[in-house]
């Protein structure tokens, strides 16, 4: 019972946010046909129950007007019940895509908001392949929930109908056993109540492992297609490595869990439905089995034998509700887990930008710089990395950062741009001011030449004249000419060009603060020197701050700051302090 409370309210927790958003008008008016047909369809079956009693009466009494009769009624019933269900999958489906469309708006939101993306990976992802979440997950939830949910429905309001139907029946046609009548109050019922439940429970028994089964299966499948994007991404370096046979018994490896899971998801499932299946056959006689005495004992017409064994199965039916939907349950189960997992994982990672100790970054129009005062950077356990007392970057003082791999340069970046939460100390940020960070590896879109040199500016941002010239001035005049052709970027262009392009990026954006990590270390030191010289021609405003490690760096920055080791953490030192005291 615990589990189920705790079911049902993260079921309302991940549901009810879409019929309070802006769009609930729409939604609740959907939701409000569908249940609106879901009750006429019960409301027909009722009324389709009553004409079989009719109809095999006029058969037994060989009544061709009253025959006649009643198939025209048939008809009409029928004409009605066709309308019903065409639009309850319409609406539906209209339902599904407008809910789908406002949850994928904000889990998109929730994740790419605030670099909250890059922080749930720094804490471990515990939400694992949040693309197939938001993909796949999102929309098996809505559909389960708006099947499960229909069904539920319809299953309580037909029990409430057919229970009073065949309440009345049990009094008319009275339990006949052993030559004997026994009258028992509602004895029918008792008998659908007590069938369903006996198979509920031994299908629950049977069929409760399927619920976790179903969410490895989930993972397994997601980390397998996750990993073989990776192949695809960096086939170049499999390919030169020699890779090919070590990548494909990871891939095998993998693919094995999905293997070894589904066989166990099979023999579960088999044990299922051997029971439903011999539960749902059983269930085609086990009306007539129990009043079929009342009837050879004269108690009933073939009419009313027909009604009372329909009202039986629609009460039994409903009572079977669980039964029938049980492996979609545990599916819906699963996808359920995942769902709440990632808003977990989205909570963590926010609460990770807030608990103390975090960085106090705040802007200050009086500000000549970025200024560092008492800042600690700490890895995500909480490890020491680097610190510094009072560091002052001044507007249009070039700066050089140096220091051995693994010191925390590129970290203290990231501290800078407010997506490294583990830290302590204030960073103070002129008012207004840009920055803009290039790493070694710069990311384009897939799409167009000209969205992906513009990113993250939407297009039409600049015209395309200047994104073409800044694209030739950093040395690629022919992919200028080519702004209109979508392709993978990243994959199709040498480290190298992409350092250019991501340079030309630069000079299209203008920041007051360029931080450069390593962005032109795939270049040769002339060209990596002409880069810095054309960007002191074309961004005379712009302050720029490099990580570097080759002394050719030293002519185009006039402060060095130097990373070294003192005690647990790396200091922040003045390079030329520095050499003056050696």
């Amino acid at each position: 019972m615990h589990s189920l409370a705790s079911t049902l309210a993260t079921i309302w927790r991940l549901a009810t946010p879409y019929f309070r958003s802006e769009d609930r008008v729409a939604g609740r008016v959907l939701l409000g046909g569908l249940i609106a047909i879901e009750l006429s369809l019960v409301a027909i079956n009722v009324l389709l129950n009553q004409w079989q009693n009719r109809f095999y009466n006029a058969l037994q009494e060989l009544n061709w007007n009253a025959f006649v009769t009643e198939l025209m009624m048939f008809s009409a019933l029928a004409a009605a019940y066709i309308g019903f269900a065409v639009y309850r999958l319409y609406l539906t489906q209209w339902l599904q895509i407008r809910w789908r469309q406002w949850m994928n708006q904000a889990y998109l939101g929730d994740w790419l908001d605030h670099a909250n993306h890059y922080r749930m990976q720094l804490l471990g992802d515990a939400a694992d392949n949040p693309d197939q979440r938001i993909a796949e997950d999102i929309q098996l939830f809505i559909d389960r929930t708006l099947s499960i949910g229909t069904d539920l429905l319809s299953a309580i309001v037909t029990f409430a109908s057919f229970v009073v139907i065949l309440w009345t029946l049990s009094a008319a046609a009275p339990l006949h056993l052993f030559g004997a009548q026994w009258n028992i109050p509602g004895y029918l019922v008792w008998a659908a109540l007590i069938y369903a439940v006996i198979g509920t429970v031994l299908t629950h028994l049977i069929g409760w492992p399927l619920v976790g089964l179903n969410f490895l299966q989930q993972r397994y499948e997601a980390d397998f297609r996750f990993n073989l994007v990776r192949v695809r991404e960096n086939a170049e370096q499999i390919a030169l490595l020699k890779g090919d046979h070590a990548e494909k018994q990871r891939l095998l490896e993998r693919f094995g869990r999905v293997v070894a899971n589904w066989l166990l998801i099979m023999s579960r499932t088999k044990k299922l439905t051997f029971f439903t299946a011999g539960y749902a056959q059983l269930s085609v006689v086990f009306p007539y089995v129990v009043v079929s005495p009342a009837y050879f004992a004269g108690k009933m017409q073939l009419g009313g034998l027909m009604q009372t064994a329909s009202a039986f199965n629609s009460v039994q039916t409903a009572l079977s509700f669980f039964i029938d939907v049980y492996r979609s349950m545990a599916e819906w189960r699963s996808v359920i887990q995942r769902l709440d997992g990632f808003g977990q994982a989205v909570v963590s990672a926010r609460a990770a930008a807030n608990t103390p100790p975090v960085f106090e970054v705040r802007t200050d129009g009086e500000a000549a710089g970025i200024e560092l005062d008492h800042v600690a950077v700490n890895l995500p356990a909480g490890t020491p990395l680097l610190a510094s007392e009072n560091i002052k970057l001044s507007r249009g003082e070039p700066v050089l950062f140096n220091g051995p791999s693994g010191s925390g340069k590129s970290t203290l970046f990231r501290a800078i741009a407010g997506i490294w939460p583990f830290g302590s100390g204030r960073i103070v940020l002129p008012r207004d001011a840009k920055l803009m960070m290039l790493p070694q590896r710069p990311y384009f879109p897939v799409g167009s030449l000209l969205a992906a040199v513009t990113y993250p500016a939407e297009i039409g941002s600049y015209d395309r004249e200047s994104v073409a010239e800044a694209i030739g001035a950093v040395g690629l005049p022919a992919l200028g000419q080519r702004l209109d052709e979508e392709a993978h970027w990243n994959r199709m262009l040498s480290l190298g060009e992409q350092q250019r392009l991501g340079l030309a990026r630069a000079l299209l954006q203008k920041p007051d603060f360029l931080f450069l990590d390593e962005a032109t270390a795939s270049l040769d030191e002339p060209s990596e020197a002409a880069l810095y010289r054309l960007i002191q021609e074309r961004l005379p405003e712009t302050t720029v701050i490099s990580i570097g490690h080759r002394s050719t760096l030293a002519a185009f920055h006039r402060r060095p700051l130097v990373l070294q080791r003192d005690g647990e953490r790396h200091w922040i030192k003045d390079g030329a302090s520095l050499k003056r005291t050696e």
